[in-house]
């Protein structure tokens, strides 16, 4: 019987076979691949609210047709975003931190005013103003009239380093120093914050951390791709052979980062957690790199945070597996707001037959959620912003 399966596709036509292997396909995609994402929030005003004024967090998310596989996106994603979006233009201002360090906050202002609200970006690992996925989130809020201020962390964006301090995931001194100084700048106007990737984490940790501090600076924040369980996000990097490999030009990254400014020689790293053992646990003064990623992770945390928080990852993150991700824990805060995509690999959310529109999900869903939130003419955000802290006294 199966002899007999076999023979009879084998003589089918050509275009008969590719046309079954075709409608095949179709049937997966639009079975498997197109859904619509996870909502994990607390029942209350800020989910009433996003559902009301953020239409994108209950639409389907329909992935490039023929780009759904997580590591593909990622890739093509960071190509392709490269390839149609130019270097932009900011207006540097190189800040002086207390211990006599030096970052530049990268800005851009175009179309916009004085009285514009502001947000404060922080790139991923490596990253910096002119990486692919910063510069497709900044002219996606300068199009809805909002300000943007990029902040390179030390050693990064053209800057070199000028005290032995670099950057790690649980550490928010310098992103303090920043958001103090801009609100210093701008005493009068809303601003919200978003991280990428590990610039997710050091966000993470200082509204957990800082959140009396952050409740009085932004009005709102939101936190891309990022690793939550760092722990998990190392175990699911070094899986061999695709995940591993992503993993390793993160590290080789990490090494020239360091060996550009002769701190160590740390060039036999071949995985993240390898360079973080042997440079960044030490560098900041942690007992080994275990205790460096239990005080950088932010699965346990999403109580302590009090600014409204939208987060957006991808169920097939590679960096950050589905089962990571502290969705129960979010489903009971009433700040912290999860939306999960089934698919969309790291950074990536690639959409379209040809995805080279300068508005991708990743970034659509970022300047409606700060537009409804910064451009509050109505003040209803303002509202739920009260509401929300009303509730959090009641519950002290």
């Amino acid at each position: 019987m199966v002899l007999n399966i076999y023979q009879y596709v084998l003589d089918l036509p050509r275009w008969h076979f590719m046309a079954m292997l075709f409608s095949g396909y179709l049937f997966y995609y639009f079975v498997e691949v197109v859904k619509r994402p996870i909502l994990a929030v607390k029942d209350g005003p800020l989910k009433q609210f996003l559902i009301k004024n953020v239409p994108e967090i209950e639409m389907k998310f329909w992935p490039t047709f023929w780009c759904v596989e997580s590591r593909a996106q990622t890739v093509f994603a960071s190509i392709l975003r490269a390839s149609v979006l130019s270097n932009i233009d900011y207006r540097r201002e190189l800040f002086t931190m207390k211990d006599g360090g030096e970052v530049a906050l990268d800005w851009l202002e175009t179309n916009c005013t004085s009285d514009s609200p502001i947000i404060v970006i922080l790139p991923g690992l490596t990253g910096e103003s002119q990486a692919e996925y910063i510069k497709c989130l900044v002219m996606s809020a300068n199009r809805v009239g909002i300000r943007t201020v990029v902040f390179n962390q030390r050693g990064l964006g053209g800057v070199a380093l000028k005290t032995p301090r670099m950057y790690c995931a649980a550490k928010c001194e310098d992103l303090c120093e920043v958001l103090d100084h801009v609100r210093a700048l701008n005493p009068h106007v809303k601003m919200g914050a978003t991280g990428i990737s590990m610039g997710g984490l050091i966000l993470g940790n200082y509204l957990a951390k800082h959140a009396d501090e952050a409740e009085k600076i932004l009005t709102s924040a939101k936190i891309i791709s990022a690793p939550w369980n760092v722990f998990k996000g190392c175990d699911s990097i070094q899986k061999p052979y695709l995940n591993n490999m992503l993993g390793r030009h993160l590290a080789d990254s990490l090494c020239r980062t360091v060996d550009q400014y002769e701190i160590l020689k740390i060039l036999q790293s071949k995985t993240i957690k390898e360079f973080d053992s042997h440079f960044t646990a030490k560098h900041f003064g942690f007992k080994d790199v275990d205790h460096y990623y239990t005080e950088a992770t932010m699965h346990d945390k999403l109580h302590s945070i009090k600014v409204p928080l939208l987060c957006l990852s991808a169920a097939d993150d590679p960096f950050q597996p589905l089962d990571a991700l502290p969705l129960q824990d979010a489903e009971t805060s009433s700040h912290v707001c999860f939306i999960v995509t089934a698919r969309g690999g790291h950074i990536a959310f690639l959409e379209g037959w040809w995805p080279t529109s300068r508005e991708q999900y990743m970034s659509r869903l970022f300047s409606q959620f700060f537009s409804v939130t910064l451009n509050d003419k109505d003040h209803e955000f303002e509202k739920i912003s009260e509401q929300l802290k009303q509730d959090v006294k009641l519950c002290e």
